[in-house]
């Protein structure tokens, strides 16, 4: 990292406007982000959303380059990760009623290890994922032909900012002015949540995701809730409450089991492809040819790390290691493990991501929450902290590698992009540990569970793994059902969350992807130029997605501060 070069592209990549721009960006990107996670259940890539936002920034004070707006989108971005992993497993505490024994100080040293894990991670293993291999990383090559082809600026910019300020305003007048109901068109059908969220965020989720994901999560809502639930009822298998244990048995299992297909469909599969090419082709050389020139070994380092700057990242690691033992008091054997399965499981991110743009990250933490429970004798609320470490690392390497792959395709500096992402994540691990304090300080723990104001499905899914499954049988098939799928290129974690998630949340959830057809068949009639139409589409969307989830956040910091106040 200390060339002449590399200092070079931070001295013109990495701007003061640019920081300031991507430090503001990134306070309110991990709030929504937070927000956004545990109401949707889901957390949607902002990378598209944040690149369009840094790029009409920076032109309005003058700034024209692609690389510093890449930068700028990749401080932004980079808190929104840490939120997720926050957001997808420490609201399992407060579901089990443990909120006593986890305050802002257990959740920052969580997110704070989790930030320098997924920082020295990558920083190590940019080089083999990104320079080294041929993983596509389809968020990261979206986001650089978006800064590419994202030439007309003001319209863009006209188009975000003004649907964002839409739905925030929908969400004032519904959430604040008591002038609409959260919940229309309900129905009474026993054991059934049945309605449509009046919800524009849970609306553009559907917009924005992919066609084909949407018919699974269908599918899943409505073999869960209308097949197992009613219909199981209705010929007298079960009862009601045994059937939603079925159904959030089920469902978890298929969430859980689409991560075990990742690890074998997206990396070890691929190892073992790899390896094997590379045994026909060591058995086919020639008996004099030496086998180091037919397979030349590759650097599993980076390129931009100096000898300076191993010892910076290895007293990153330390220090991670420290929070794990100390402040969390987990010891120094479970520390060790942290940090050494934070790394295994970083690879694994990054391999997913590359692949398939899906990074389940709390199925790692759960991976290596299940692997330290069965040697130690860590509490369960220790065991959160495990998986929260892990998800924040794992969620932090998969952005980070598709940022890098943006920044490969337009020629940013490596070093210029880790330093945002450093600048990003750090901030983002205090505003994400502010905003969830805010939102159980203003809600309380009771907000937050499958049919709780915050769903929290991923959190949920820790939580009962920790403290005990509904129906094991009804998990078991969803575990090999899952990942056998996943396998067979059918997206488990979307039947999954329809299985799981409350009927209201997935026929919401559809929608927005029944928009999302009518607005496509509007431009294709209209001989709309169907990229641009696509393009200005996920513009809008994101913006309400923003738009929702940023009131949200207000909203919750306002109550606390009444309830202070009081």
């Amino acid at each position: 990292m200390s060339s002449t070069s590399d200092r070079a592209g931070l001295r013109g990549q990495l701007s003061a406007a640019g920081i300031l721009i991507g430090c503001v960006g990134c306070v309110i990107i991990t709030a929504s982000s937070v927000y956004t996670a545990l109401k949707m259940g889901s957390l949607p890539w902002p990378t598209i959303f944040t690149s369009i936002t840094a790029l009409v920034l920076l032109r309005a004070v003058g700034k024209t380059s692609l690389n510093e707006a890449n930068i700028t989108q990749v401080i932004m971005s980079a808190g929104s990760m840490v939120a997720g992993g926050l957001a997808f497993t420490i609201p399992g505490i407060w579901m089990l009623g443990m909120t006593d024994q986890v305050g802002w100080g257990e959740m920052l040293a969580v997110a704070l290890a989790g930030t320098l894990l997924g920082l020295v991670c990558t920083a190590l293993i940019q080089r083999h994922f990104v320079e080294e291999s041929d993983l596509e990383y389809p968020i990261g090559t979206a986001a650089a032909e978006t800064l590419l082809a994202s030439r007309d600026g003001g319209s863009t910019g006209r188009k975000l900012f003004g649907s964002m300020a839409i739905a925030g305003l929908w969400c004032v007048a519904r959430d604040v002015l008591a002038l609409m109901p959260s919940l229309v068109l309900q129905l009474p059908v026993p054991g059934v949540a049945f309605g449509i969220q009046n919800s524009p965020m849970r609306w553009a989720v559907g917009f924005l995701a992919g066609r084909r994901s949407i018919v699974y999560w269908a599918l899943g809502a409505v073999l869960g809730w209308f097949g197992i639930v009613v219909g199981g009822d209705a010929i007298g298998l079960w009862d009601t409450e045994t059937a939603q244990g079925i159904v959030s048995s089920l469902g978890m299992g298929l969430m859980m089991g689409s991560g075990a297909g990742v690890v074998i469909r997206d990396i070890a599969l691929p190892v073992l492809r790899r390896a094997r090419i590379k045994t026909v082709a060591h058995g086919g050389a020639s008996a004099g040819e030496p086998e180091a020139h037919q397979d030349a070994p590759q650097s599993f380092v980076s390129r931009f790390i100096s000898r300076y700057d191993a010892g910076v990242l290895a007293l990153m690691a330390a220090a991670a290691a420290l929070i794990v033992c100390f402040v969390l008091d987990l010891g120094p054997v479970v520390a060790v493990v942290v940090v050494l399965l934070a790394f295994v499981t970083a690879i694994m991110s990054a391999q997913s991501v590359g692949q398939s743009g899906i990074d389940p990250m709390e199925i790692f933490g759960l991976i290596v929450l299940l692997f330290v429970a069965a040697f130690s004798e860590a509490t369960q609320v220790q065991l959160f902290f495990v998986a929260g470490i892990i998800a924040v690392a794992c969620g932090l390497a998969g952005d980070v590698m598709s940022d890098f792959k943006t920044g490969q395709i337009i020629g940013t500096s490596p070093r210029s992009m880790w330093f945002g992402q450093a600048i990003g994540a750090v901030l983002g691990t205090f505003v994400a540990v502010a905003v969830m304090v805010a939102l159980v300080t203003a809600y309380g723990p009771e907000a937050f569970g499958t049919d709780a104001l915050f769903v929290s499905a991923q959190a949920n899914v820790v939580a009962t793994m920790v403290s005990g499954i509904p129906s094991v049988p009804g998990f078991a098939i969803g575990l090999l059902a899952g990942a056998v799928l996943y396998v067979a290129g059918i997206p488990s974690m979307m039947l999954g969350l329809g299985v799981y998630l409350p009927f209201y949340m997935s026929i919401s959830t559809v929608l927005g992807a029944v928009v999302r057809w009518a607005y496509d068949r509007v431009c294709a009639v209209r001989g709309t130029d169907a990229e641009a139409s696509e393009e200005a589409g996920v513009v809008v969307a994101s913006g309400v997605l923003g738009g929702e989830s940023i009131v949200g956040v207000i909203v919750a910091f306002a109550t606390v501060a009444s309830g202070l106040a009081g």
